[in-house]
């Protein structure tokens, strides 16, 4: 039987009804050789070797599973783990494709590297892609998450990138996408697009998902070293969805395990209050694929909010879209008040302070574990707090003691 993996998308980039690539005449011949030069690559010994390397010797990898004790006797019912790619070098997950469409970069001959962030946690981990392998670095970011993240503005620069600031439109992660893609097509020659999560004009969903599949493919030899058996719950964030795809991934053949991807509610479920695009979102395209997307009234991607910059975003990965329309994934929400409180709970009762994305999924961890007694939750602590910890204090204050 094929697996799953092996099967999706098809050759033309679809999950079912959602994805593929539409693109504007000048970038097909880019996106054909980008997506020719990895399924190639890819399947290359010396880039497997390379990649294992950068892995094992620079990013740190593999990163550990903790055991939340004190959150899980605080809650009641379900044991809770953390997967924790927080220990990652940089702080997030978003190094595991970085390094790899580095490498890809690198093997194709391109001199640069693009793309654009949210939260900066993408931009901070191409940034250092860049500085490893000598290439120049180009980072699109909204003015408003240049100003919610300065931490990770600054590390972005200390790092040799350009910080591109967007000040058009809603001024975050939708209008940073736009203005990289701008950006990118009168230097398709000599730079690599590397676009942050699992969206995108194929290959990036399928590719980027390949990429981030190590979180689960460790997660899940971990989990059963540390308990003798799998997890009954694994729970990620979903934005664009790839620290999600790459945890869901590893445990896709394996019978029982409910999954559970946790999208921003933010203040209410107004339209442009929240970011819960899979909850109330619409088949339509957006940034040359097809998915569910939040629309206005006119039909254009709607304005969005979240506390997290990294899931502000109003469509999702194609794979998301078909996971929700065939049942294989469960999507649910948290809202910025209830990320909030798990911020602050991790960082009073476990010692470790997450990224307010991350937060999303321990939220829903906490608000769940009460009804499985017996069961075990592992949730995806996809990036730690640094980046958020001045806004946090500064917005909402230290939290209780």
């Amino acid at each position: 039987m094929t697996s799953y993996l092996k099967s999706h998308p098809d050759r033309d980039g679809f999950f079912g009804d959602y994805g593929g690539a539409e693109l504007p005449p000048p970038l097909v011949p880019h996106f054909k050789e980008i997506r020719e030069a990895y399924d190639k690559i890819s399947k290359s010994a010396e880039f497997i070797r390379d990649l294992r390397y950068i892995r094992k010797h620079f990013q740190g990898r593999p990163t550990p599973i903790s055991y939340l004790k004190n959150i899980s006797d605080a809650c009641g019912g379900a044991q809770i783990y953390a997967k924790r790619e927080d220990l990652n070098h940089t702080g997030a997950h978003k190094l595991n494709h970085c390094m790899a469409e580095g490498l890809l970069a690198k093997h194709m001959g391109k001199t640069k590297l693009m793309a654009e962030t949210g939260a900066g946690q993408h931009g901070v981990a191409l940034a250092t892609a860049a500085a490893y392998f000598g290439m120049e670095c180009e980072i699109h970011m909204g003015e408003i998450d240049i100003e919610k993240e300065a931490p990770n503005v600054t590390r972005m620069k200390l790092l040799g990138a350009t910080v591109v600031p967007v000040d058009f439109g809603g001024r975050s992660l939708k209008e940073a996408v736009d203005s990289a893609f701008q950006a990118y097509v009168p230097q398709a020659d000599h730079a690599l697009f590397a676009i942050g999560s699992v969206v995108g004009p194929h290959p990036y969903p399928m590719m980027v998902r390949d990429f981030q599949h190590v979180v689960g493919v460790e997660a899940r030899e971990q989990f059963i070293d540390m308990t003798g058996e799998l997890p009954d719950i694994v729970t990620a964030c979903v934005g664009g969805g790839s620290n999600a795809m790459g945890l869901f991934s590893g445990f896709f053949e394996d019978d029982g395990i409910e999954f559970y991807g946790v999208e921003p509610m933010g203040t209410s479920s107004n339209l442009g209050d929240h970011a819960a695009t899979i909850t109330y979102g619409v088949d339509g395209d957006i940034h040359g694929f097809h998915t569910l997307l939040l629309k206005d009234e006119n039909g254009d991607p709607a304005p969005v909010h979240t506390i997290a910059s990294g899931l502000d975003y109003p469509g999702v990965g194609p794979e998301h879209a078909f996971l929700h329309k065939t049942g294989r994934v469960n999507y649910t929400s948290a809202n910025d008040k209830e990320a909030l409180d798990a911020f602050y709970a991790l960082s009073r009762q476990e010692g470790i302070i997450p990224a307010l994305e991350s937060a999303h999924a321990l939220a829903f961890a906490m608000r769940e574990a009460p009804n499985h007694p017996g069961k075990s939750i592992l949730m995806n602590l996809s990036g730690r707090g640094d980046k958020d910890i001045d806004y946090v204090v500064e917005t909402f204050g230290i939290g209780e003691a």
